[in-house]
Formats: C-alpha cells, sequence, structure tokens
C-alpha cells in the first residue's frame, strides 16, 4: 500500500505519541521493546476501516472476529517475555502479525503459529513487506506448539486457553520463560518459568481479556 508522505507523518506522530503516552508513561522501561514500537508501522496491521484507530489505547477488531492486542498490552507481554537477540522464541498466535513483528526485531529467530487460514496469509503478508526475514510461519493448532523445532528459550501465547497448554510447557528450555493470558471469564497474564532442574514456576502479572484460544485447547473448556 502506498502513502502520501503527509500520511506516514501523520501515523509517525500518532506513534511517536503512543509510545508516550501509552507505553513509557505506564512504566515500560525496556528500551528496546520501546524503540521498535516507535518503528513498527501499527497502522499496517489493522484493517483499513480501523487505520485511523490504529495508535489508540484499545485492542481492535481483524479477521475473523480476532483482535489486535491494545499496544501497552503489547509492551508488557514483550517486555515482561525478556527477549534476547539469542532467543529462539515460539509465538502461538500471529493474529495480523504486529507482535511477531516486534519480537522479530528482538529476537534470533521466531516460530509464529497461527490457526485461520486467513490470518496465516495476512501475518505472511504483513511480515514480508516488513522486510522481517527471521520467521517460520505455520498453520495449525498452537496448543500442540511446534515439536519439529523445540525447544524454544521463550514461549508467547496471545490467545486466552482454560488451563496451561502442558505441550508447550514440555517444549519450553531449562531456563525458559512461557507467558500467556488463562483463564475464560476472569483472566490473568501468567508468567510461568523452567529452572534449571526443570521445575515449573508462575507468577500471576495483571488482569487481561482474551479472545479464547481454539483448538485442542477448547477440549479443555
Amino acid at each position: 500500500m502506498n502513502m502520501s508522505r503527509s500520511d506516514e507523518e501523520k501515523y509517525m506522530r500518532w506513534r511517536k505519541k503512543m509510545v508516550e503516552t501509552q507505553i513509557i508513561n505506564r512504566n515500560i522501561r525496556n528500551k528496546c521493546v520501546i524503540e521498535e514500537m516507535l518503528r513498527i508501522p501499527r497502522h499496517l496491521f489493522v484493517l483499513p476501516e480501523y487505520r485511523d484507530m490504529s495508535y489508540d489505547d484499545s485492542a481492535l477488531p481483524i479477521t475473523d472476529k480476532q483482535t489486535i492486542s491494545q499496544p501497552y498490552i503489547v509492551a508488557l507481554m514483550t517486555e515482561l517475555l525478556d527477549v534476547s537477540k539469542s532467543h529462539r522464541v515460539l509465538e502461538i498466535g500471529s493474529g495480523s502479525g504486529y507482535q511477531t513483528a516486534l519480537l522479530s526485531r528482538l529476537a534470533r529467530w521466531v516460530y509464529t503459529v497461527e490457526i485461520i487460514p486467513a490470518l496465516y496469509q495476512t501475518a505472511q503478508f504483513n511480515l514480508t513487506r516488513l522486510d522481517c526475514q527471521n520467521i517460520s510461519f505455520r498453520l495449525g493448532d498452537g496448543t500442540l506448539g511446534w515439536p519439529a523445532e523445540a525447544p524454544f528459550d521463550r514461549i508467547i501465547v496471545t490467545a486466552a486457553p482454560p488451563s496451561i497448554p502442558h505441550f508447550l510447557v514440555k517444549q519450553l528450555k531449562r531456563g525458559g520463560k512461557l507467558l500467556l493470558p488463562l483463564g475464560v471469564y476472569h483472566q490473568r497474564l501468567v508468567l510461568i518459568e523452567k529452572d534449571a532442574g526443570g521445575k515449573i514456576h508462575a507468577s500471576n502479572r495483571a488482569r487481561v481479556r482474551f479472545v479464547p484460544m481454539t483448538g485442542v485447547a477448547e477440549q479443555s473448556n
């Protein structure tokens, strides 16, 4: 999509304001997260009719009754995940690809799984036009993870299962972190850490509201 110079400048102003008011003012301190959210054109990841709302402090609808998360939640989850350039990251739920783009700027490689065919195609299109080259895409049930590429240093889930998917915990490296929204009616953001001995430690970090995870995860509901 070609945009005029004035449109690009407008979105840049909105993006800067988004980061200042929604991210920095809410105590996100990871400099890499802040810098990349200033760079990534969020307006390219929303539906055309919502483009002028793309930097608002809210989640927005995307294809097939799914959503692109509120900017602050994207920043919070990325900061909590604590990604470094040496990490291989598994993302469950590509969506339109915005979170994926942010992860790709921070990690060595991102493996992203999407269960909805239209979103799988959308994410590939969006990330290809941004020249994100360190991403592998898979169409399938994210509840099962990506066994052939496991284990992962970090795993992030962007839809809420009713219980912690054991396949994902199994695919997490020792010393790794898994972050996911958990629950049905009352959801919480849970950080799971696997220590050097393989023991699991879980902590609640925030109240959140995500779309439900589909696939095998639904059978646990």
